[in-house]
């Protein structure tokens, strides 16, 4: 039953900066515009949604989704890494190694809203803050967040416009060496002999 004790706004917050910080979306913006250019327009509420679903998901049943694949969290955290490596150089690099089946509908699933939203670490990290707070409030946490994604989804023409080509081009390159960063110290982190 919903016990309205439970809810903390200070435990709300905490969760929502958390896994704000971790998705990045905004710090995804050029990515997705890339990933848009290539697919043609992206769902904002297919990736969102699938995003949600993952995301409480691995709140009530990560653990045991892991363990019963025979999986531990660093295995899917270096997975995720590998990924997240692939975008990053071709954000850098200038070349397509995803090629985009121009389905839009397959795109806003792989990889937007795997592994780019609710990647590794945002699976990982709502497992993690399980063990300190409330589960309503991690909920309440992830709908704030999935309400940000929605937005920034559905303003990708508008960002696009706004940043230009060049602002476009100059980001791209910038987060594509953040991206290669995060994805090596994932690999880093998690491989273990």
């Amino acid at each position: 039953m919903f016990n309205f004790s439970e809810i903390s706004v200070q435990q709300i917050l905490t969760c929502t900066f958390a896994l704000f910080a971790v998705i990045d979306v905004l710090g995804s913006i050029p990515v997705l515009i890339s990933l848009k250019n290539k697919m043609g327009n992206i769902s904002a509420s297919r990736a969102t949604g699938v995003s949600g679903l993952l995301m409480l998901a691995f709140l009530f049943f990560g653990q045991q989704f892991l363990e019963l694949l025979g999986l531990d969290i660093s295995s899917f955290a270096i997975a995720g890494s590998i990924v997240i490596f692939i975008l990053g150089l071709e954000m850098v690099l200038g070349h397509d190694f995803f090629k985009g089946d121009g389905n839009a509908k397959s795109g806003s699933i792989v990889p937007i809203a795997f592994p780019i939203i609710a990647g590794s670490g945002t699976l990982t990290t709502i497992m993690s803050i399980k063990s300190l707070y409330s589960t309503y409030n991690i909920m309440i946490a992830i709908f704030i967040n999935l309400i940000i994604i929605f937005f920034v989804l559905k303003s990708l023409n508008l960002l696009e416009k706004i940043l230009g080509q060049s602002g476009i081009l100059v980001i791209r390159k910038f987060f594509g060496v953040i991206l290669l960063a995060i994805a090596v110290k994932m690999f880093r982190t998690n491989f273990h002999f």
